[in-house]
């Protein structure tokens, strides 16, 4: 059976993403590495969410040491408009190295799942990274099963995020005031 690493950015991209990837006859395992998420209580509640949709479903999670969060903004300096790729990049060459080191024969993320997220540039960053890497990435367009995902964690109870994560991203949800943040009804 083939070993896949999965980066997970949140418990309910992840759900049905960590589950279609089982489905289909791979040894998953949930990889946590997210730097871009701020602040750090938001983080640690993802985290704390995805490891218990994890312990639920008997899904290894492996967790990144540490935070990051200063490579994150050091990345992205001066590129604030076009962050998106930048953070792809960090998190999924962080996932490749930590297959690639942990005999892992492929890696993914769970955004792909996210209508939100920028999908093209999403599977670029990661065939460039599969390029130069010893690990491939797998691919699957899971974009029509997001409310499936959504599904499968609503009766957990789950930490459920209000925005991307990132600084810039909570900016953006909140900034013309229309959506309080402590609304659950992102």
């Amino acid at each position: 059976m083939s070993k896949l690493l999965v980066h997970c950015c949140c418990v309910h991209c992840s759900a049905y993403t960590l589950k279609y990837w089982r489905d289909s006859g791979y040894q998953v395992t949930a990889f946590w590495y997210n730097p871009n998420i701020h602040p750090f209580t938001e983080h640690q509640s993802r985290l704390a969410a995805l490891t218990t949709l994890t312990d639920k479903e008997d899904i290894p999670l492996e967790i990144h040491p540490g935070y990051d969060l200063e490579r994150y903004f050091r990345a992205i300096v001066g590129h604030e408009s076009d962050r998106c790729p930048i953070c792809y990049q960090i998190r999924l060459q962080t996932v490749a190295e930590y297959a690639c080191q942990n005999g892992y024969d492929a890696f993914t993320s769970s955004l792909l799942i996210s209508p939100q997220q920028q999908h093209d540039k999403i599977i670029e960053v990661a065939r460039e990274i599969e390029r130069s890497s010893e690990v491939g990435f797998k691919y699957a367009d899971l974009r029509k099963r997001y409310s499936d995902s959504r599904r499968i964690t609503k009766p957990m109870d789950l930490y459920r995020q209000q925005y991307c994560g990132c600084l810039f991203s909570e900016r953006e949800r909140y900034k013309d005031g229309s959506m309080d943040p402590k609304s659950t009804e992102a």
